[in-house]
């Protein structure tokens, strides 16, 4: 299988919500990257790649709620992948500050913020 991430992704786990076919599902946040996550899949989830949905998970030991508009690109067993379609500024500043703790490159972190903006 090829590998076309152009994000690098962090692990980084957190309990998630996934509100999708007005329902709403928990998960656990497995990796994030500044373009998608991949979460567990939630049990009793129906859904189909490329269905919309919305995902938030809040950053552990803090109010800061990150809120993201997705679109699921795989759904496996044990989890689901999902690309972030729209993100607020206010989530999309905390998302860049998680991955830059986690990444610990800042010229990377400077790339990808530049990728992010030059594909919407």
């Amino acid at each position: 299988m090829d590998n076309r991430r152009q994000y690098t992704r962090v692990l980084f786990s957190t309990p998630a919500t996934l509100l999708i076919n007005k329902q709403i599902h928990s998960c656990e946040l497995l990796d994030v990257s500044l373009n998608g996550v991949l979460v567990t899949h939630p049990n009793k989830l129906n859904a189909d790649k490329h269905q919309s949905a919305q995902l938030s998970f809040t950053l552990p030991d803090s109010s800061i709620n990150i809120t993201m508009a997705v679109e699921i690109s795989h759904i496996e067993q044990l989890h689901i992948g999902l690309h972030c379609t729209h993100i607020d500024i206010d989530s999309i500043s905390h998302l860049k500050r998680l991955v830059e703790l986690n990444l610990g490159d800042d010229s990377l972190l400077h790339r990808e913020v530049a990728m992010l903006i030059h594909s919407s």
